[in-house]
Formats: C-alpha cells, structure tokens, sequence
C-alpha cells in the first residue's frame, strides 16, 4: 500500500498516521455516547476516501474537512469540539456562529 503524504499548513509534509486520526475522534468524543466501533468505522471510511483521491499528497485542510463531516455525523458536541480546535475560534461569537449553523442544517 502507497503511503500518503500530508501537507501541512505550513508546507512541511508528513506520512499519513491513522493513529493521530484515532486519537483525534477520542479526544473529540471523550464522554460522548460514541462507540468505539462507530470511531473505528469513521476512520476506515477517511483512510479510504483519502486513498481514493488522485494524488497521494494531501493538503491537512482537505483531513480536517472530511474529519468535520464525519463527526458530524456521529455526534455534534464531538463535532463542536474538533471544529473549535480546527477553526480556531477567535471569540465567543465565532463559536455561537458554528453552533446556529449546525441547529439550522439540523432543522433542513
């Protein structure tokens, strides 16, 4: 299997680790009804989705946005959580601004 290269934000690139994602979905969904089978799941279905791309050199943004998605998926307080770390919020307001977004798509 052909080893995956991610970009970094600041240019500097690393072999795909899908222990750091492991680590990531816990840290997120600590005391959050999430199964470990369910965080397992999500990762196998980024990995693939990751190998299925036209280049192995993957930009981080490209991981956290798919990484977003699933964990919306999965629980929206894990969702939040990761979000605020990726995002990095600046403020409060930015943080109620992620929360509306996520109750209206909830309403759709």
């Amino acid at each position: 299997m052909i080893d995956l290269v991610i970009i970094k934000k600041d240019g500097s690139r690393e072999n795909f680790d899908r222990n750091k994602l492991l680590v990531g979905f816990r840290r997120a969904t600590e005391k959050r009804p999430v199964g470990t089978e369910d965080i397992e799941n999500a990762v196998d279905a980024i990995e693939r989705e990751l190998r299925r791309k036209d280049t192995i050199e993957i930009p981080s943004k490209v991981v956290g946005e798919i990484v977003m998605r699933k964990l919306k998926g999965l629980d929206k307080v894990a969702y939040i959580r990761f979000a605020s770390v990726y995002r990095s919020f600046e403020d409060v307001e930015s943080f109620k601004e992620e929360i509306r977004n996520l109750t209206k798509a909830a309403r759709k």
